[in-house]
């Protein structure tokens, strides 16, 4: 763990196993406990009383060298990152590339995130500041955990706030990794690091000294820490999970529409938040569409993350696994017109890793399991419809309402689609965010999918007090 920069062990380690070849251990990583969050808290804190005099510049000067150290030290954080979450090379060291953009974007924006407001009159003088919280608990997932972590904390920091961090149990190393690198550059106490299960969790997340917990990852956990918050009227921030739907119109060209659907759908396993989790497709054109997609989706190559013929890694953990598996299973013994595609690599070892093989489900029903979970690994339905006005209220009989997308050839057709769906980003011939959108779309979702945005000029408020000072004037 890292407190107040500097390596703290502890007496008990946990295992960390490759998940594409659960033979082999990546490393140890340290079981920490209620008092390890009390010191990491008690860091954070006493950092965030000088931290917080710092001008704008300073921090924004700090974290532009943190990002360069991040930069040199690319490679190894990655490597190790890779080997314990299971995400293909390629895709982390991506990641790192996207989350240090993400860094220069917020330090760019910041400059006109915090100006003061000052407004007169005869009978007074109204001052209105923007004032950082405090300690900042952050508890990232595994899937991403590299720029999830970069773009959950850069506009924290930025804001004048001090951290302390939990990594998901299995993807911590590279973490921690990512974060020690980074502090080198930071006051001591400014980002800390803890480790551990629940019990380490939910002794951040009701530590007095927290002024507010940022989230992301599912929404059974979310509400296990709502409750942790509301003991001592913490405010909370959550990114949680999506259930996505892709809606096709019919004059859509599919030699262009396919590939990108899905890439979008089974790009990193399928193991992301805003990843395509349901498309629909007018009857007219579900044929074509779902022979395209089948010869598409078998031409994935199925292997270990640092294979580097692979197109596609394992699931994560065993959890995982096991949840998507019994979900496949189900859809076999409800009688779905499915098909497992791809082609296995390495099938001697195709036992000793969370593998599965993608699959591509037809003629579902709208209401089925497979189309109304967020399944988070390989598995596509693919849904009929006859007219636009039935897609959108499939598309939004979700409670959950992170991202969207719709896919046409007629700009004003998508655009009067995509304003009447449910979510809170929808994407028009894509599936995700293009530079420009990545820099200034807030980020996430609504319903069931989080409370608060990442990203954007609109993050900084998720994560300041507001201090208004007023003058009572003497009357004339």
């Amino acid at each position: 763990m890292l407190i107040n920069n500097e390596d703290v062990s502890t007496k008990h380690y946990t295992e960390v196993q490759d998940p594409g070849r659960l033979s082999e251990t990546v490393g140890y990583i340290a079981n920490g406990d209620a008092t390890h969050v009390d010191q990491a808290v008690d860091s954070a804190h006493r950092a965030f009383l000088s931290w917080r005099k710092n001008s704008l510049e300073e921090r924004i000067s700090i974290i532009m060298k943190s990002a360069e150290k991040i930069e040199g030290n690319s490679s190894s954080i990655a490597s190790v990152t890779t080997k314990e979450n299971g995400m293909l090379l390629g895709r982390t060291i991506d990641e790192i590339k996207l989350g240090l953009m993400d860094m220069r974007n917020m330090a760019d924006l910041a400059l006109s995130a915090f100006q003061q407001r000052v407004i007169e009159d005869e009978t007074g003088w109204v001052s209105v500041v923007k004032r950082p919280m405090g300690v900042i608990a952050c508890i990232v997932p595994w899937n991403a955990p590299l720029i999830l972590t970069l773009q959950k904390i850069t506009p924290i920091l930025l804001a004048g706030n001090t951290i302390v961090v939990k990594p998901s149990p299995t993807a911590s190393m590279g973490v921690v990794s990512l974060l020690t690198t980074m502090a080198k550059s930071f006051p001591p106490g400014v980002i800390n690091v803890v480790l551990g299960d629940g019990d380490v969790g939910n002794a951040l997340t009701s530590h007095p000294l927290v002024r507010k917990i940022s989230f992301t990852g599912g929404g059974n956990t979310a509400v296990t820490i709502m409750k942790s918050a509301a003991e001592t009227l913490k405010d909370v921030h959550f990114e949680l999970g999506g259930n996505d739907p892709a809606i096709v119109l019919d004059d859509a060209n599919l030699n262009e529409v396919v590939p990108k659907i899905v890439e979008g759908a089974f790009r990193r396993t399928g193991q992301f938040c805003f990843a395509i989790k349901r498309v629909y497709i007018p009857y007219d054109i579900y044929d074509e569409f779902y022979e395209k997609v089948c010869e598409l989706t078998d031409a994935y190559k199925i292997g270990h993350q640092l294979n580097k013929e692979a197109t596609m890694g394992p699931i994560n953990n065993q959890l995982q696994y096991r949840r998507i598996k019994e979900l496949i299973e189900r859809l076999e013994h409800s009688g779905a017109n499915l098909v497992k595609l791809g082609k296995r690599l390495e099938p001697e070892n195709w036992d000793n890793g969370y593998y599965l093989q993608p699959v591509v489900v037809r003629d579902v029903h709208p209401n089925a399991e497979i189309v109304t979970c967020e399944q988070f690994g390989p598995v596509l339905p693919l849904i009929p419809y006859h007219t636009e006005e039935e897609v959108i209220h499939m598309a939004n009989n979700s409670e959950f309402g992170l991202g969207s997308s719709v896919w046409s050839s007629d700009l004003e057709r998508a655009l009067d689609i995509a304003n009447q769906i449910e979510a809170g980003m929808t994407f028009i011939n894509g599936h995700g965010q293009t530079l420009l959108g990545s820099k200034h779309i807030p980020f996430g979702g609504i319903k069931q999918s989080g409370i608060g945005r990442e990203k954007s000029i609109e993050v900084f408020d998720e994560f300041i007090e507001y201090h208004g000072i007023n003058l009572h004037k003497k009357k004339v």
